[in-house]
């Protein structure tokens, strides 16, 4: 699936399945809570936080796809072409960090 057809896909679901978008200050709220559980994930898998008992059958995959499926419902509500946008930051990264990373001792 393209970037395109998945805010296609996720546009097409909440019109039918979903009635309506939440607002975007909602969805918003929404995204950030997203993103802490998949930060709560993260520190007790990779840090070094230990998983309690609740914690355990977390899917990290699946609260990935929660963070993106809220971020494209956001980009569709705003107008934003999130191939495009990705695109463009691509290139701005490129310019820019060209040769910064290459260059950092503390990546070597």
């Amino acid at each position: 699936m393209t970037i395109k057809e998945a805010q296609q896909t996720v546009d097409k679901w909440i019109t039918t399945t979903g009635v309506r978008y939440f607002n975007e200050l909602t969805n918003t709220a929404i995204l950030m809570e997203e993103v802490g559980e998949v930060a709560r994930i993260m520190s007790r898998k990779y840090g070094e936080q230990s998983f309690k008992e609740s914690d355990k059958k977390v899917d990290l995959a699946d609260e990935m796809a929660d963070v993106l499926w809220v971020l494209i419902c956001l980009a569709n509500q705003t107008g934003v072409d999130l191939t495009d946008a990705l695109q463009k930051n691509l290139d701005k990264k490129t310019a820019r960090d060209s040769d910064r990373h290459q260059n950092n001792e503390k990546l070597k």
